[in-house]
């Protein structure tokens, strides 16, 4: 698979909003900039700074932040519930970036064991709001 056909793969995987790359590329972090919480983003790097699997992350990321910026309703169990559906999905998200692109048997098999764990814990959330009518 080329470089490029995992990027798709990932970004479609991740939920990214094109497959090109190219909305998401302007705004991911380059280097020096760091990918954490509130990273700053810089549109001036030279794109062949970017990694695929850095362009597939931080789409992941910027979803994940998005989605889980919730309207807060006062009922701390169904809001926990809410803000951590698209948490655990930025998680599936990410396990399946390093599955698409990572190298490290033990690592693989680690993101192979959370989008397993996460996707039962996400699924058990839905169904709980669901029961609660929430």
């Amino acid at each position: 698979m080329t470089t490029r056909t995992r990027l798709i793969v990932a970004l479609a995987l991740a939920g990214g909003v094109a497959a090109a790359g190219v909305a998401v590329a302007q705004t991911v972090p380059h280097k020096g900039q760091g990918g954490g919480h509130g990273a700053g983003h810089s549109q001036s790097a030279a794109k062949s700074e970017r990694s695929a699997s850095t362009i597939a992350f931080s789409a992941a990321n910027e979803k994940m932040h998005r989605d889980m910026a919730i309207e807060f309703s006062g009922d701390a169990d169904a809001d926990f519930a809410r803000g951590m559906i698209p948490h655990h999905q930025g998680a599936v998200d990410m396990a399946k970036i390093v599955i698409a692109f990572g190298k490290d048997p033990e690592i693989r098999a680690l993101a192979e064991a959370v989008v397993k764990a996460q996707e039962a814990e996400i699924a058990f959330m839905r169904e709980w709001l669901k029961k609660q009518d929430k």
